[in-house]
């Protein structure tokens, strides 16, 4: 357990905020099957576009989540962003997280995201503005500099702090490395021996063993899971009782993978409207069913339904096919 201001994170296993990806229904599944604290897609710090349907969306049904409700936000102009903060606190944001990590061109092309990296004097005033705007905790998600010869993490980690930051998330890669190549720790634990404020590590820990030796490594409170709990939320859960127990927990029955599908996709149903849900619900089936036998021919098929009942029908068919056929084998 560690804090964020006065919120006690109670699993050190957090999912990190993607685009496209961890919206409310995801975000709800993680955090019941073991996510410490799940944080919102990001949303631009202008607040007139905030009536898009997407970040309508992105910032919809916040009061229904799990304590704390963390928004994150993303732009380059310090008032804008204090603005944003207020908006976000306003929607129901208990903690507010600025996006400094993001490597993704059409974010860093508006000096936004990961490019901020490369101008410390507008991360101080960003992170000094935003804080002394809101009564919420501001956290911070960084990378560990623009590319390998600007490693500037732990300049920007003691400007953070100084600043009033409560937590810091770095992924272990620098802009220039956007998810390519291997993840490094190194800048982490530097960063971990430079602040007080809690210390969030991230990028490619994809197994509760992983997690553990990244902790051990860099000394950091907690580790931020992403990619790897695409189509696998249980394994925050899996995280914790490996840190607490040394026991690593079962992957679940094939009947628990169906239940998590058929409860997903209805959500997201409810939460975008049927034509869009199904549309959004077929990269989720997608990464829960990579690795079964016959899932490539399988989805073929499922990307053609556009019907939330059929939808579940015919996972439901495929997983009662898995597991008939899994039997027999044994």
């Amino acid at each position: 357990m560690f804090h964020i201001g006065n919120y006690a994170i109670t699993s050190i296993a957090l999912l990190a905020p993607m685009a496209g990806v961890t919206d409310a229904p995801f975000r709800r599944i993680c955090r019941e099957m073991g996510a410490g604290l799940a944080t919102s897609e990001m949303v631009t710090s202008d607040v007139n576009l905030w009536q898009s349907r997407k970040t309508r969306a992105r910032l919809s049904a916040l009061e229904q989540e799990l304590a704390p409700v963390s928004v994150q936000i993303a732009g380059s102009e310090p008032q804008m962003m204090a603005q944003a903060a207020v908006a976000a606190v306003v929607q129901g944001a208990q903690i507010v997280d600025i996006n400094m990590g993001c490597p993704a061109k059409k974010v860093c092309k508006k000096a936004a995201g990961s490019a901020l990296l490369r101008d410390e004097a507008l991360v101080d005033a960003i992170t000094r503005t935003v804080v002394e705007a809101v009564d919420v905790p501001v956290t911070l998600k960084i990378r560990t500099g623009w590319d390998t010869s600007q490693r500037n993490a732990i300049n920007i980690a003691r400007i953070a702090e100084n600043n009033g930051i409560q937590a810091l998330a770095v992924h272990g890669r620098t802009r220039a490395c956007r998810f390519n190549g291997t993840a490094e720790y190194d800048t982490i634990a530097q960063v971990v021996n430079s602040v007080a404020i809690p210390v969030i590590a991230n990028g490619d820990i994809d197994s509760p063993a992983k997690a553990r030796k990244v902790l051990q490594h860099t000394g950091a409170q907690a580790v931020m899971i992403g990619r790897a709990a695409l189509g696998n939320p249980w394994l925050f859960g899996q995280i914790e009782q490996f840190l607490e127990q040394g026991e690593i927990r079962e992957l679940p029955a094939t009947s628990e993978v169906c239940k998590t599908i058929e409860r997903h996709l209805t959500d997201l149903t409810c939460f975008y409207g049927e034509e869009a849900g199904v549309r959004i619900a077929r990269k989720h089936t997608r990464w829960y069913l990579q690795g079964y036998r016959d899932a490539e021919t399988f989805l073929k098929h499922f990307n053609t339904l556009n019907t939330l009942q059929s939808q579940l029908m015919a996972v439901r068919q495929f997983l009662e096919r898995s597991v008939t056929h899994e039997e027999n084998a044994a």
